[in-house]
């Protein structure tokens, strides 16, 4: 089993991406609200130094916040499909930051469904 998280930051592609997780076999997901460290750093009122100036200047017409996605999938082969989905998605998007996308192996995953 795999956990897959994406970091989305063209949160405009959220409907789409889901669709395609669908499309690809996902059985469910979850969605967060977040925001990168930078976004965090920049948004800090009261912060008078030069390097805030910085990460202000590079974050100019950049989204304050962003979507974390996270699922877990059977086996590689669909972490792999839906990495691919992911890309199909994104693949045009010429912004630099859409996002980022990683899996991790889970060990074991414990259900916590009721018993009858």
């Amino acid at each position: 089993m795999y956990a897959l998280f994406l970091v989305l930051n063209e949160t405009d592609y959220l409907e789409e991406i889901l669709a395609r997780f669908v499309d690809v076999g996902v059985q469910g997901a979850t969605i967060l609200d977040s925001q990168g460290m930078a976004s965090a750093l920049v948004s800090n009122r009261g912060r008078d130094l030069p390097l805030f100036g910085s990460l202000k200047t590079l974050m100019e017409g950049a989204r304050p916040y962003n979507k974390t996605i996270f699922t877990v999938v059977d086996n590689e082969q669909l972490a792999e499909r839906v990495a691919e989905a992911v890309k199909d998605v994104l693949g045009d998007v010429d912004h630099p930051s859409v996002g980022f996308m990683f899996s991790v192996p889970i060990g074991k995953v414990y259900p916590l469904n009721r018993s009858e």
